[in-house]
C-alpha cells in the first residue's frame, strides 16, 4: 500500500497548524516554510483541506489558518478522505471491473474486511493523537525531529 504526497503533507500541514499556538493562526508561507513544502505545492493541500472543512481562515482573506474543530476530533480518517477516496482495490468498488467480483470472487469477503479494517485504524487516531506522539518523539529521542 502506497499512502501518496498530498497526504502525507495535508497530515504534516495538520500537525502544524495543531501544534501552533499562534491566535491568528499559521500563514501558508509559514506553514511552506516550516514543513519545506513549495508554497504551490502546498495549494491544492491548503485546497482540500479547507473544501472538507478540517481548517479555515482565522479571521477571512489573508489571514492564517486554523482547525475548524478541536484536534481530538479530527481524525486521520478525515484527512486522508480529503484527498483520496478509501479504495483497496478497484474490483471492490466497481463490479464491471471482473466478472468474478459479483458471484465466483472467493476474495472479495477478505478485501472487504481489510477496508474496514483500515478505516477503523484510521478512525481510531487523532489528530491531538498524533500531536503528542510527534512532540514526545522529538523531545525523547536520540535522533531529535
Amino acid at each position: 500500500m502506497n499512502i501518496n504526497t498530498k497526504i502525507r503533507y495535508g497530515l504534516r500541514t495538520m500537525i502544524e497548524i495543531a501544534s501552533s499556538t499562534e491566535p491568528k493562526g499559521l500563514l501558508q508561507k509559514e506553514i511552506a516554510a516550516s514543513q519545506n513544502i513549495s508554497l504551490k505545492y502546498l495549494d491544492p493541500i491548503i485546497s482540500a483541506l479547507k473544501i472538507k472543512g478540517l481548517i479555515s481562515n482565522s479571521k477571512g482573506r489573508g489571514s492564517g489558518y486554523i482547525l475548524t474543530r478541536s484536534a481530538e476530533s479530527i481524525t486521520m480518517f478525515d484527512i486522508y478522505t480529503a484527498f483520496e477516496q478509501i479504495t483497496i482495490i478497484e474490483c471492490i468498488n466497481n463490479c464491471n471491473l471482473c466478472e468474478r467480483s459479483v458471484h465466483d470472487c472467493h476474495a472479495k469477503n477478505y478485501w472487504l474486511e481489510f477496508k474496514d479494517q483500515f478505516i477503523e485504524l484510521l478512525k481510531n487516531k487523532n489528530l491531538s493523537q498524533i500531536v503528542e506522539d510527534t512532540y514526545y518523539e522529538c523531545n525523547n529521542s536520540k535522533n531529535p525531529c
